[in-house]
């Protein structure tokens, strides 16, 4: 399993807005909204307070499953490629890494982005809606329902389209950007 990781050419990878307080993610993302037209200018005034909260819920969910969760909030990257979050980006570009060289307990995956898993967009009837899984447990979602940005790439079949992986330890982030580094 590969884990990808978009982000805008000019900021680098894992420039976070989770990592900023409330007021300055706002902020943030005010001024991203000011300057361009990429997919991050298009969220809504109530993004930031649903992504705390769902990250929150996020964390907790994990916890209780045994997870091992350094970070209060999470970085993100996605299970396999997804052709349709690096068109988010003006100048987009991926960090791909083997999950192997991580510790897979300080990985959530949620089938789908927080936002539909959690959030009232989704299909309640689905058994993977309101779920954080472990690694095993994607493993296993994975083998039964495949992987969303090859069954809905064009989002026509409601808002899942890939599988979001949450890392809650910077040692990963770290060991991610050492692995780029020798590519």
């Amino acid at each position: 399993m590969k884990l990808y990781h978009y982000f805008e050419k000019e900021k680098g990878p894992f420039c976070n807005l989770s990592d900023l307080s409330l007021e300055d993610a706002e902020n943030a993302l005010n001024e991203i909204r000011k300057r361009n037209q990429i997919y991050a200018a298009k969220r809504d005034e109530t993004y930031i307070k649903r992504r705390f909260k769902y990250e929150d819920l996020t964390r907790k969910m994990f916890l209780e499953k045994g997870g091992k969760a350094m970070r209060s909030r999470p970085h993100y990257m996605t299970v396999e490629e997804c052709a349709w979050l690096k068109s988010w980006y003006k100048d987009g570009c991926s960090v791909i890494i083997d999950i192997k060289d991580l510790d897979t307990d300080t990985i959530s995956f949620t089938y789908g982005d927080m936002f539909p898993t959690f959030g009232p967009r989704g299909d309640d009837s689905a058994e993977y809606r309101k779920q954080v899984y472990t690694y095993e447990e994607i493993l296993q979602i994975i083998q039964k329902y495949g992987l969303p940005q090859k069954w809905n790439p064009n989002g026509e079949k409601g808002p899942i389209r890939y599988i979001e992986a949450q890392l809650w330890s910077n040692t990963t982030v770290s060991n991610i950007v050492k692995y780029c580094e020798k590519q």
